[in-house]
C-alpha cells in the first residue's frame, strides 16, 4: 500500500476521534461553567453549549480535512509517522488555541456580568445605555 495513503488511514481516524474526545470534555465539563457566565440560566447555558460544540466540531473537522492532504512523497514507514504527528500535532495545537479563546470570552462575559449584579457598572455598558461614562479627571 502506498505511505501516504497509510498516512490519511492514520492521521484521519486519530484526528478525528481527538476531536470527539476533546468536544465531549468540554462540554460535559463546560456546561457548569457556562451557568455560572449565565447566572443561573441553565437554557441559555445549554443553549450556547451546544453552539460551541457544534462550532468547534465545524472549525475543527474543517481544518483536519483541508490539512490532511500531504505535499511529500512518504517512500518510508518513518515519513508516515514524520507527517502523521506533524499533523496530529498541528491539529491538537489548533484545538488548544480555540479552547483558550472560548474560555477568555466567557471569562471576560462572566467578569463584566459579576461586575454589573454587583452594582459596578464599565464604561462600555453604561455607553451602551446612553448614559454618560465616566470623565477624565472628574
Amino acid at each position: 500500500m502506498d505511505p501516504t495513503v497509510v498516512s490519511y488511514i492514520v492521521y484521519l481516524p486519530a484526528s478525528v476521534a481527538v476531536t470527539v474526545w476533546v468536544a465531549r470534555v468540554l462540554s460535559r465539563n463546560g456546561r457548569v461553567f457556562l451557568a455560572d457566565v449565565f447566572r443561573g440560566d441553565d437554557l441559555l447555558a445549554d443553549s450556547v453549549n451546544q453552539l460551541l460544540v457544534v462550532g468547534f466540531y465545524l472549525v475543527n473537522l474543517g481544518f483536519i480535512g483541508l490539512w490532511m492532504k500531504t505535499g511529500d512523497n512518504l517512500h518510508q514507514v518513518r515519513g508516515v509517522f514524520e507527517s502523521v504527528s506533524v499533523k496530529l500535532g498541528t491539529v491538537l495545537l489548533v484545538v488548544g488555541v480555540l479552547h483558550m479563546a472560548n474560555v477568555f470570552v466567557l471569562n471576560a462575559l462572566r467578569r463584566r456580568g459579576l461586575a454589573e449584579q454587583h452594582g459596578g457598572h464599565s464604561a462600555a455598558s453604561a455607553w451602551k445605555a446612553g448614559a454618560p461614562g465616566p470623565q477624565a479627571g472628574h
